[in-house]
């Protein structure tokens, strides 16, 4: 990243400074707390005292002006801890580039850790105006630009409370007036692990910058909406140690998923065939949705089986190339060779197929309603966890509350820890684990779990998810040998990625894409 600001030349060339992480970057290590801070030990102990927090204020005070190149406002708002001290290093660095900045001091300056206290004498050394968080207020004190966020970090287990929690409302005051937040490391009352708010009182960021690692919390649960666009600076310390090791990642963000070409010679029968059951009374286009993204997603050929009774449209008149057949004649050729796709709109019809689909079935994507009929059978519960033994593969496409019901615990409770509510699924079930939401997280037994970057609200509206689901058994028809784990990722990312493409700027009050115009998306997308 360049930009013509005099302190720009003092670093070391050993890293880039900021990176932005976005979808199509990947793949990211993320460390969880316990991994970034043993990942912190060992890069504090290669350098001299202060010398970390000098980079990691640097890297903040680049992005900063980088984000704010006309020589904007800045007022860092600095904590009790040694997030506090990234806070004060960067705003010496952008007061002695020329940049006007001022900080507001949110803990007792006498109490400061050893690198911080240095940083906060180093600041005031240089003339940094040092200010209480309500001074000068209502006197006509300009308002910032940009508002740093120094208040907490990775260290934060309790949440925030008194004066912090007054100062996390303050900033988002600012923000509300105006001011673009740039949060250091995590979004000040933000779990980073988890990606939810530890107590009432948590910073909305338009950026944070993550340091040294990236941490989980920033893609998924809240965390996409409250960290806003993350930066990453490794402060010159790569993390190459591997899973397992302490400082080793926790997880993935996943990376960009392409389709393969397929070679000139290549027939519908090399890519082999998709088998959508479900489609229960008044559910009908659940089935065929899927049905239809299978058919957008590469399989050679894709047919349906209703669970309704007749009349039931055996025709999708928009899609005359898919196929219907009753549930019986189709699995008499299909069950041993086909990729099933179970559950979309099946109702409670879906619980009389399973049992052979679960014994039988080499590959098994179960979505909706058969995650239900599961949950409510501990005989089917345990057909499902013989699979792998089997030699059988199975992805599971769960919402929260899906999840929850096998879980056996509320939904609340899965979305608390999204990344540890689909490992233990995933466990459970000897299965692949796709737990949809904001940062779907996909994990598979024996693997590091990965979160999806791509995707955003336009997705929020009926039938997405059987469009998920359809794409995914689509997929897998054409690669019956790939692991599930891989295909399940690679449709994850295809499907946020048709909606960054289509809305790429979609919010919670925005426009949704329904999900036909998914599947075209998808299509014209992957």
């Amino acid at each position: 990243m360049a930009m013509d600001n005099p302190f720009m030349a003092q670093p070391d060339s050993e890293h880039a400074g900021p990176v932005r992480v976005g979808p199509q970057s990947g793949p990211w290590p993320l460390h969880a707390a316990a991994a970034a801070r043993a990942l912190e030990a060992q890069a504090l102990a290669r350098h001299q005292p202060h010398e970390l927090m000098e980079r990691a204020g640097l890297a903040v005070a680049r992005l900063a002006r980088a984000l704010l190149p006309d020589a904007g406002l800045v007022e860092a708002w600095c904590g009790p801890g040694n997030n506090g001290g990234d806070g004060y290093v960067a705003a010496r660095w952008l007061h002695e580039s020329g940049a006007p900045v001022r900080v507001r001091e949110c803990g007792d300056p006498s109490r400061l850790p050893g690198d911080a206290a240095q940083a906060r004498r180093r600041a005031c050394d240089a003339g940094v105006p040092m200010l209480a968080p309500t001074e000068g207020t209502g006197t006509g004190l300009a308002m910032p630009d940009l508002v740093l966020d120094a208040l907490l970090g990775l260290g934060t287990t309790r949440a925030p409370q008194g004066p912090l929690a007054e100062a996390i409302g303050r900033i988002d005051a600012l923000r509300a007036g105006g001011a673009l937040v740039l949060a250091v490391d995590l979004p000040s009352g933000l779990h980073p692990d988890t990606g939810q708010p530890i107590g009432d009182a948590v910073v909305r960021a338009d950026h944070t910058l993550s340091l040294l690692s990236l941490k989980p919390g920033l893609f998924t649960g809240r965390g996409r909406d409250l960290a806003g666009s993350v930066w990453f600076d490794d402060l010159g310390h790569p993390a190459t140690a591997p899973p397992g090791d302490s400082a080793g990642p926790t997880a993935w963000l996943s990376s960009p998923a392409r389709r393969p070409p397929w070679p000139h010679a290549a027939h519908k029968g090399q890519r082999g065939d998709a088998w959508i059951i479900g489609g229960a009374p008044g559910m009908a286009g659940a089935a065929w949705l899927a049905a239809r993204s299978a058919l957008a997603a590469g399989a050679g050929r894709v047919y349906v089986s209703a669970l309704a009774s007749a009349p039931w449209p055996t025709l999708d008149p928009g899609r005359p190339e898919l196929m219907h057949r009753p549930f019986d004649t189709a699995a008499a050729t299909l069950l041993a060779t086909a990729t099933a796709v179970v559950g979309c709109g099946g109702g409670d019809a879906v619980r009389e197929p399973l049992p052979r689909l679960l014994a039988d079935s080499p590959r098994l994507v179960l979505d909706a309603d058969a995650l239900n009929q599961i949950a409510a059978a501990s005989e089917l519960e345990r057909l499902l966890q013989g699979r792998a033994d089997r030699g059988q593969a199975t992805v599971l496409t769960p919402h929260p509350l899906e999840a929850a019901r096998l879980l056996r615990i509320g939904s609340a409770a899965v979305q608390a820890d999204r990344l540890a509510a689909a490992v233990e699924l995933a466990f459970r079930t000897a299965s692949v684990v796709v737990l949809k939401g904001s940062g779907t997280v996909v994990a598979g037994p024996g693997a590091l779990p990965c979160i999806n970057p791509s995707g955003n609200a336009a997705l929020a509206t009926a039938g997405t998810g059987d469009v998920l689901a359809g794409w995914l058994g689509g997929l897998w028809a054409q690669a019956p040998r790939q692991a599930a784990f891989d295909v399940a990722r690679a449709a994850v990312w295809q499907h946020g990625h048709a909606a960054d493409t289509v809305r790429p700027a979609a919010t919670a009050g925005g426009a949704p894409l329904l999900a036909l115009d998914l599947i075209d998306a998808m299509a014209a997308s992957a």
